[in-house]
């Protein structure tokens, strides 16, 4: 302690109080100090019989005047920078334990100009008003707090590391206790103070960077982007609860999980979670990576060589794993070609669902998976005018979640009832008019499918067979077929096919009721033309019918790939319909595909959990 030439004493008018250095030009003391000394010039030594530095007022807790009023905390700068040492803190846990930790002051009271020491200990940690530790003497007897300990530090004996600051003592001399601001509190009205706090986990320049990051966020917190619930999408449901107080700030919310819930991983999910409202994207993918991706990557590259039985050219493309199978004539069937192994995905997952708020509100969420790792790149209750826009400029910072050798795939998850958007015509960006289809390979799946247990079950059995099966099986249902009873073809389908290709899209109340039998029967792979035939002829169907035509061309393509390579195939057919130069579209200009391997696309685990009205 006698070392300790970081504690300051604070002279305003008549009033005195003491300080300490945390920077080379920023002292903290109470703000009665300063303020109970009127207008006149705040003035700051570090030694007796020094010239005082002249310092000014440049932040403050809010302090209101009365004696139970928060934020007794002022920020002075100096005039000019000082040499010596700041103060160094502990841990917010550190002031307390069993036996109770010593605690020393060096105050500044009437007749000790050169100052003096009040031996304390915290009763226990328990915060009062959601603001203050209680304070007692460790002994009988000795220095009591007076009027000029105010602002003191509460040092540790045995290692001189800051834990708070003197705020307040006892009216009755009889009582020998007082008030201690902890740091961490102080850090609520003073965000920098936080860098300097040591806490599990990060570093000061983490800190640092996740406070500059909030003060960069430009919106209004609103109902979806409060502090409060992003501390509790942040925590989970099961975790710490809100405090009493609330917060009055991002930052306040941001700091708490920082040195107040043992959660390491949730500050990072308040991140993300509030880069999901930033409008800036440089802002926005900062936050996002916040703290830094290095553990990330690690943890990536271990699960990646711990795998066993994965094939060392899994992760390439599967054009280069399929035979290319030359063709008797234009008309024959193709060559049947040896399965390879199945691709490793790493999945771009859109999930668009009624908010149930409103047909006009969806709840959006955008995840990357890395070998079965799921990342939540954005997740908001939208409208729908801005559903389209917001996907789209997900997706692309989705792309920072894989690594560089992944097979991306963009699965788009929909109601069933708008299983037939056109998400694959999709202009891919702002500032690129080639469809999303052309980018990258594309699927769509079923909401309720999806969230169904036992068609996921099931799924994952047709799947297992499929591994083992060479040729898959494809159903046809044309024009012809609207009359079947959609339960037979369920049932059918569960036993007897692998693919089912329809005709038509499923717009007409025929057409919609067999492609439910379809999900249902959890058929892995589902294909149709978006527009075309809807299958309202009647007498047969006639030989000009697109969907028939349609079904031709279709079952010449798929004939011998496996459903494993059929989105790297099929993402092909869409290149080369987009690019072609014939008068007539081609056709597979509007070529749909479900498909769906729960494999690629485990349930999430720890993703944003919504109220249904959200």
């Amino acid at each position: 302690m006698s070392s300790a030439s970081w504690h300051a004493r604070i002279s305003r008018g008549r009033e005195t109080g003491a300080g300490f250095l945390v920077t080379d030009r920023h002292v903290l003391t109470c703000a009665h100090v300063v303020t109970r000394g009127g207008t006149d010039p705040v003035d700051v030594s570090f030694s007796a019989g020094e010239v005082p530095i002249p310092a000014r007022v440049v932040a403050h807790g809010g302090w209101d005047g009365g004696e139970t009023d928060p934020g007794d905390v002022a920020v002075l700068e100096l005039d000019h920078a000082v040499p010596m040492k700041p103060a160094q803190f502990a841990a917010p846990t550190d002031a307390y334990g069993d036996p109770p930790r010593r605690l020393l002051a060096y105050g500044f009271p009437k007749r000790y100009d050169e100052g003096t020491l009040a031996e304390y200990r915290a009763t226990a940690d328990q915060l009062i008003a959601d603001e203050w530790v209680q304070l007692e003497a460790w002994a009988a007897h000795g220095q009591p707090l007076v009027p000029g300990f105010s602002g003191a530090a509460l040092t540790l004996a045995d290692t001189g590391r800051v834990v708070g600051m003197v705020s307040a003592a006892a009216r009755d001399p009889g009582i020998r206790n007082g008030r201690m601001l902890p740091a961490h509190v102080m850090a609520r009205h003073w965000p920098r103070l936080g860098d300097l706090i040591p806490t599990p986990g990060f570093e000061r320049t983490e800190k640092e960077r996740l406070r500059e990051l909030v003060a960069r966020y430009g919106g209004s917190p609103g109902p979806d982007c409060g502090p409060e619930r992003l501390y509790r999408d942040a925590v989970g449901p099961f975790g710490p609860p809100v405090p009493p107080r609330g917060f009055g700030s991002l930052w306040d919310a941001a700091w708490y999980l920082l040195s107040e819930v043992p959660d390491a991983g949730a500050a990072a999910r308040f991140a993300a979670r509030l880069a999901d409202f930033t409008e800036d994207a440089p802002t926005r993918g900062a936050l996002r990576s916040w703290p830094s991706r290095r553990h990330g990557h690690r943890q990536r590259a271990t699960l990646t060589a711990s795998r066993s039985g994965v094939d060392a050219g899994a992760g390439t493309d599967a054009r280069a794993g399929m035979e290319t199978g030359a063709r008797t004539d234009a008309g024959s069937a193709p060559v049947v070609r040896a399965a390879p192994p199945a691709p490793l995905w790493s999945p771009i997952l859109v999930e668009i669902a009624p908010s149930g708020s409103g047909d006009h509100r969806f709840l959006v969420e955008v995840s990357a998976y890395n070998d079965r790792l799921r990342r939540v790149v954005g997740s908001r209750s939208l409208p729908a005018d801005r559903v389209r826009s917001y996907v789209l400029e997900r997706i692309d910072e989705a792309y920072h979640e894989l690594d560089p050798e992944a097979r991306e795939l963009i699965a788009f998850v929909l109601p069933r009832r708008w299983i037939n958007t056109d998400v694959a015509h999709w202009k891919r960006s702002a500032d690129d008019d080639s469809p999303l289809g052309s980018f990258a390979p594309l699927v769509v799946m079923d909401l309720e499918r999806r969230r169904s247990g036992g068609l996921q079950h099931l799924l994952l059995k047709k799947w297992q067979r499929l591994d083992t099966q060479p040729v898959p099986r494809l159903h046809r249902i044309g024009c012809g077929a609207l009359g079947q009873d959609p339960v037979r073809l369920t049932i059918g389908l569960r036993r007897g096919a692998d693919m089912v290709g329809f005709a038509g899209p499923p717009r007409a109340d025929g057409s919609r009721k067999l492609f439910q039998a379809g999900l249902n029967a959890a058929v892995p792979v589902m294909l149709w033309p978006r527009t075309g035939c809807r299958g309202e002829h009647r007498g047969g169907t006639p030989e000009d019918c697109s969907g028939a035509a349609f079904l031709d061309r279709l079952a010449e393509h798929l004939a011998g790939l496996t459903p494993a390579e059929l989105p790297a195939y099929i993402h092909e057919l869409r290149e080369t319909a987009y690019t072609s130069e014939e008068r007539e579209p081609h056709w597979a200009y509007d070529l749909a595909l479900l498909w769906e391997d729960p494999r690629c696309l485990p349930a999430a685990v720890g993703g944003y959990l919504h109220s249904p009205v959200g």
